[in-house]
């Protein structure tokens, strides 16, 4: 098929007369009639490159009609051919990485090799929803009473929503649609409105791929859509990733229109680091982890937190590389970091250096002094490093989701397990050391969903759920893996009895089992 979404292939494609990306609904693409619209950026210059249809409340129930008219048939879809479909899915997604990760450069900042990463990973639960006919088996039990057997299956829900932050644009979508449809559900995604090609192209590859009409849909828009999705009494799932407070607004919204809902929210990752540790491979994983993808990663580390004599030479090898570090624009071979998202949300990161030099923190590497925060007009903010913060400071209590790295000083192990158990976040962290058994027993302390030792970022590999405490997850299941599974569909049990004709009786006590 002839794809109407095309990916940029320079810098200088990103904006033809304002193109529109709208809504892909029953199969096609499906200009928005609201009225409304929002901006997409070029992050890297700027410049307005396109514009997104916002949708109505009408235009998100034509979307729930659409995958509720094709769920009758999807459902009753063999397993052996659900798996041939997903296969194709996987396969041209393989075949297309570039094209989606340009999608990615251009509408979100990130560097072109951190883009293909974020479509291998999402590749990864492409790959583990092919196994559905394995991961939807259920369970029999023969003879639990005379004559009697009991199975339990796991059927799908209906229609699934997914609502996806401006972060991940494909692969945190992939986390979801491949589980829903691989389960037999339909879905509706509501994908972010800052960069919403991707998501469109994505539909059309799933159509290639041999997908149904309906079966996967994407409505773009603001908190309309969204509460549309929410309230809808057509939808019976809904995903979320993004901030704590949006989450809980999910949630609550979700669950109180009866629906099971997963919402992801925000992070403060902590990086504890022992006085045993390899400095230079602390101070890599650091630097790494904090300034990747700009620090807009629900899972970069924000805080590294230095137990006593560690905390001086470790600062300085941090130091060390921070102005090795290449920025610029994403689509540059030589970049290492790109801009952030939007130029508010660019200034708003920058706002808590000022806030945190005030409160008393030391401010050593300031992301204001690079030439493209002052020069051009992308939204890019250097590589910036708080010392000295404490717990009360307002950037440490905050989600800066920005290139920024918090220092906490503490003098000892316990101090490290009460600041990590005392945040508000439990969504990962990670600890550095050569001592296994101080490792062993963090990983046992600490009240986080999601656990390093000497690994920086522990996003769990797909055949395992993504998921976080406290006030990161809203919801009783993580996300993709087989939590997922769990999540898209519900269990029925089955108690069967073939009696012989002639042998039943009226009997009204309670049944028995022996």
């Amino acid at each position: 098929m002839t794809r109407l979404a095309q990916p940029p292939t320079t810098q200088a494609e990103v904006k033809p007369d304002l193109e529109r990306v709208n809504h892909w609904i029953g199969g096609k693409r499906v200009a928005g009639t609201s009225g409304r619209k929002g901006p997409v950026y070029n992050p890297a210059t700027g410049e307005l490159a396109r514009e997104v249809d916002f949708a109505s409340v009408e235009e998100v129930d034509a979307a729930v009609k659409a995958a509720t008219a094709a769920f009758p048939a999807w459902r009753a879809t063999s397993l052996s051919r659900r798996t041939e479909i997903l296969f194709r899915i996987r396969n041209l997604v393989d075949q297309h990485r570039a094209d989606i990760a340009a999608f990615l450069t251009a509408e979100h900042g990130k560097v072109h090799t951190d883009a293909m990463g974020e479509v291998a990973r999402g590749l990864e639960n492409l790959e583990f929803a092919t196994g559905v006919p394995h991961l939807l088996k259920g369970s029999f039990s023969e003879q639990v009473s005379g004559g009697i057997d009991v199975y339990q299956i796991r059927q799908p829900l209906g229609v699934a929503a997914g609502i996806t932050p401006f972060n991940f644009p494909a692969m945190v979508p992939m986390w979801m649609f491949g589980n829903a449809i691989a389960c037999g559900n339909t879905f509706v995604l509501k994908p972010s409105e800052k960069d919403p090609s991707a998501s469109v192209y994505l539909g059309e590859l799933l159509k290639e791929a041999g997908v149904p009409d309906g079966v996967f849909n994407v409505v773009h828009g603001d908190k309309v859509a969204v509460d549309a999705i929410l309230e809808h009494p057509g939808i019976a799932s809904v995903s979320f990733v993004g901030s704590t407070p949006v989450a809980r607004h999910i949630y609550e919204t979700g669950t109180r229109h009866g629906k099971r809902v997963q919402a992801l929210g925000g992070a403060k990752n902590h990086m504890v680091v022992l006085p045993d540790a390899d400095i230079d491979m602390a101070a890599d994983a650091a630097v790494s982890a904090a300034y990747g993808s700009a620090g807009e990663r629900c899972m970069a580390i924000s805080v590294v937190v230095a137990l006593g004599d560690v905390a001086d030479p470790l600062v300085g090898a941090i130091e060390e590389r921070l102005p090795k570090i290449t920025i610029g624009p994403g689509h540059e071979e030589s970049s290492e970091m790109g801009p952030l998202i939007t130029r508010e949300h660019r200034d708003k990161v920058a706002s808590y250096l000022d806030s945190g030099v005030s409160q008393g923190a030391t401010l050593r590497a300031d992301g204001r002094q690079h030439v493209l925060f002052n020069e051009s007009e992308g939204f890019f903010l250097g590589v910036s490093l708080l010392d000295n913060v404490t717990p009360e400071m307002e950037c440490y209590r905050n989600e800066i989701f920005g290139p920024v790295l918090e220092v906490v000083r503490v003098p000892d192990y316990p101090s490290a397990l009460e600041l990590v158990n005392g945040n508000q976040y439990g969504n990962g962290t990670a600890i550095f050391t050569r001592d296994g058994g101080a490792a062993r027993q963090y990983q046992f302390d600490a009240e986080v969903g999601m656990v390093g030792i000497n690994v920086p970022i522990p996003v769990p590999v797909a055949y395992y759920s993504f998921g976080g405490w406290k006030a990161s997850l809203f919801g009783d299941l993580h996300m993709y893996g087989p939590e997922g599974i769990n999540f898209y569909t519900r269990s029925k049990v089955v108690t069967a009895r073939w009696p012989d004709p002639g042998t039943s009786s009226v009997d009204l006590g309670f049944p028995r089992t022996r």
